[in-house]
């Protein structure tokens, strides 16, 4: 069996980890990669092995790239071909009649608000996203909870197979290191109003502790807007905007954090909570996707309501009052405990590569 995955190559969140920790465990032989852009991807890939093809676009429109994708896919005998985002999908939905191999696309989000507050433009990608869904022969969602919008968009339940999200949990993991002298918290995630920033901001603004720094990593259109808010609040001495940082660098940011926060509207199953969980360290989230498998109760971390300033303000009052008396370290190993166990990286492949199986056999 041959594997073709193919992503634009420019991700830089949890859907670039989600691909290439899949990638890396299967013999390169087996599953390859192939982008349209050379990128942060396409180096990353390399440096785990895996075998790459960039089939460069001049640009996003550039549709002299679709014969020669079909080439090289015919002629490398694919028998699957799994596409990565919306630029991916639709690329490939045009050549799929001309390829034999049978066609896998990984939904991470609602695929109705990835686009949203884009104008005229995020409104016709969505159109064309949902359009290339509804023709794959099969599709893998990373939540329960993305089944619903994908049956009222009209794709059948047969066509779905849910696969968590999973990583290389390291079992020498040391204990979160000496309490920081602030409480430090650490959101990642793109600087995009489906993930709540600005919630964040306005929960901390009238949360009853005032020593404490936020790490914000990532970038994004609203950052601009986060900026001007920070100022506003008064919190420029608080809040520090650290930009796109690479997975080592997120991995260190996240280990000297005393916990982590997801203020997002909507998600699928962060990667972040896992490498959260995975440094030891517990999260406060909003209860999006199926983050909740993480924290069936209060012992694990916390899950509250979206869109509630309220709740998500209780939340780091508690997460605070537990940092003073050192008890969030008990909460970090606890959730270590159950990520580790539950959505190990060899779960992920092995459940994949059985879809494949499945799969090919068509």
């Amino acid at each position: 069996m041959k594997v073709l995955h193919i992503n634009a190559g420019l991700e830089n969140g949890g859907g670039k980890n989600h691909m290439l920790s899949l990638l890396s465990q299967f013999d390169p032989t087996t599953a390859e990669l192939l982008v349209l852009e050379n990128g942060i991807i396409a180096d990353e890939a390399k440096k785990l092995g895996i075998i790459v093809h960039v089939l460069e676009q001049q640009s996003r429109y550039d549709l002299s790239i679709l014969k020669r994708l079909t080439q090289f896919i015919n002629s490398n005998s694919f028998d699957i071909v799994h596409t990565h985002g919306a630029r991916a999908n639709f690329i490939f939905s045009t050549i799929h009649k001309k390829i034999a191999a049978q066609w896998l696309t990984t939904v991470h989000s609602d695929p109705t608000l990835d686009f949203m507050g884009r104008g005229i433009k995020g409104a016709l990608f969505t159109k064309f996203n949902l359009a290339s869904l509804k023709k794959t022969d099969h599709l893998i969602v990373v939540t329960d909870s993305l089944v619903e919008p994908l049956l009222q968009l009209g794709i059948k339940k047969n066509k779905l197979t849910i696969i968590y999200n999973g990583i290389q949990f390291n079992p020498n993991t040391p204990n979160p290191p000496m309490r920081n002298d602030r409480f430090t918290l650490t959101c990642v995630a793109r600087l995009h109003p489906i993930k709540g920033h600005e919630r964040l901001l306005d929960s901390l603004h009238v949360a009853d502790f005032t020593n404490f720094s936020l790490k914000l990593v990532g970038d994004g259109e609203l950052k601009g807007t986060l900026v001007k808010k920070v100022q506003q609040l008064g919190l420029q001495e608080n809040v520090h905007f650290l930009g796109f940082l690479n997975k080592p660098q997120v991995e260190e940011t996240i280990a000297h954090s005393d916990i982590t926060v997801l203020a997002s509207s909507n998600e699928g199953f962060p990667m972040v909570l896992l490498e959260s969980a995975n440094q030891k360290v517990p999260f406060i989230a909003t209860d999006v996707g199926d983050v909740a498998l993480l924290v069936p109760d209060k012992s694990y971390g916390w899950c509250v309501p979206t869109d509630s300033v309220e709740s998500l303000t209780t939340a780091l009052n508690e997460a605070y009052a537990e940092w003073e008396t050192r008890t969030l370290e008990a909460k970090g190993e606890r959730l270590y405990q159950l990520a580790s166990t539950q959505f190990s990286l060899d779960r992920f492949y092995n459940e994949t590569v059985s879809l494949y199986e499945k799969i090919a056999q068509h």
